[in-house]
């Protein structure tokens, strides 16, 4: 391990992102919640009287799509995202970080950049006739849903970011991957 350098300012950076993702995905996770009760009241709603809403059943499904996304941020903080790890799991902690580097740069970001410039264009349209649900009792704010996408992954990207520091401070060995925040939080 070369000598460790103080904890600049980038370091902090990359603290500051992974506490505000980590507040947010606490956040998020109370929709979880919320969805659960709706779905609930729906079911019973549902089979006990017969009846049932447009508005409910859209609820639920906004509420899933926000909570997918707006948690991608905190589950990458926890590296809780899926891997196919055949190669990977069999090198060292500073291949690993300089490998997740190269491709959070040439693959992630990229990604992340084409998402929001290609959804870009239907969210301002849908904002311009302030889009509503197609179906009568429905949801009035399609285009608000449209807008968490594009809120989404400019969050994700934030969290990339953080990922790319703590990433280059392993590869270059000045942290071990046992002090990488997403280890020890």
């Amino acid at each position: 391990m070369s000598a460790r350098p103080s904890e600049g300012g980038l370091r902090r950076l990359a603290r500051r992102i992974d506490d505000y993702q980590d507040a947010l995905g606490r956040g998020i996770s109370w929709l979880m919640l919320l969805m659960v009760a709706i779905v609930f009241g729906d079911v019973i709603l549902r089979y006990a009287v017969g009846r049932t809403w447009v508005m409910t059943q859209e609820a639920e499904w906004y509420l899933f799509g926000i909570v997918y996304l707006m948690a991608a941020g905190y589950t990458m903080l926890w590296n809780e995202h899926v891997r196919v790890d055949i190669l990977y799991s069999r090198w060292s902690p500073q291949r690993k970080a300089a490998v997740d580097l190269v491709l959070l740069i040439v693959m992630f970001f990229p990604s992340c950049l084409m998402i929001v410039y290609s959804t870009w264009p239907f969210f301002r349209a849908s904002l311009a006739v302030l889009e509503g649900s197609p179906d009568p009792g429905g949801i009035p704010l399609r285009w608000a849903l449209k807008a968490v996408i594009i809120v989404a992954f400019v969050n994700l990207m934030i969290q990339g970011l953080s990922q790319a520091i703590k990433n280059y401070y392993v590869a270059r060995g000045w942290e071990g991957p046992e002090q990488r925040p997403t280890e020890i939080y």
